[in-house]
């Protein structure tokens, strides 16, 4: 990693490099990187995961594969909700219901579920580089949510992309991850 550049940058570099990749190649890297996590994660029945649903206009990387996958080992699942311009955690179940929020994300219909002791949160991003900083969409919807939620025990980040660059300008209130999965490789920091 020789050089850095700005979160603006690096969002508009990896915007174009995950709007190339077609749907089949979204989902066998998805796959891939379900993989990876698998291999590296071991999780177990009566664990908590916030994973997010993905934006398939936006070629994020296919979730449905990983709630599934999850469901079957009898994990349970969380997915984010946006309240009152905050992050919460609602659990799905298969059988759940879900409404379009005026961002055109899916959500839970469902209630709020307070205080989760999460042993995973499986976070969305534009770009994760060798240290863990993180790249989203420049909300800062997940750096509050791990802020104000301590009980998290591994934040990690999903990518298609292996870190490349450095990040230039990282905040204090930036909230690093503690790991990144990508279709080849596992970076823990």
């Amino acid at each position: 990693m020789d050089f850095k550049l700005t979160k603006k940058e690096l969002r508009i570099i990896y915007k174009q490099k995950r709007m190339a990749l077609s749907q089949d190649e979204v989902n066998f890297l998805s796959q891939k990187i379900l993989e990876q996590f698998i291999l590296q994660f071991n999780v177990i029945e009566n664990q908590k995961i916030n994973i997010f649903l993905s934006i398939k206009k936006l070629n994020e990387i296919n979730t449905r594969i990983f709630i599934n996958y999850f469901f079957d080992k009898k994990v349970r699942v969380f997915v984010p909700k946006i309240q009152n311009e905050k992050l919460i955690s609602i659990e799905i179940f298969p059988d759940s219901q879900f409404e379009v929020n005026r961002w055109g994300i899916r959500e839970p219909t469902g209630e709020t579920v307070q205080d989760v002791d999460f042993d995973y949160v499986l976070t969305p991003l534009l770009y994760c580089d060798s240290k863990g900083n993180r790249v989203g969409y420049g909300k800062g919807f997940y750096d509050s949510f791990f802020s104000e939620n301590l009980k998290v025990r591994n934040k990690i980040g999903v990518n298609f992309f292996n870190p490349e660059q450095a990040v230039a300008d990282v905040f204090s209130s930036d909230v690093n991850l503690d790991a990144l999965v990508t279709p080849s490789q596992v970076f823990i920091f």
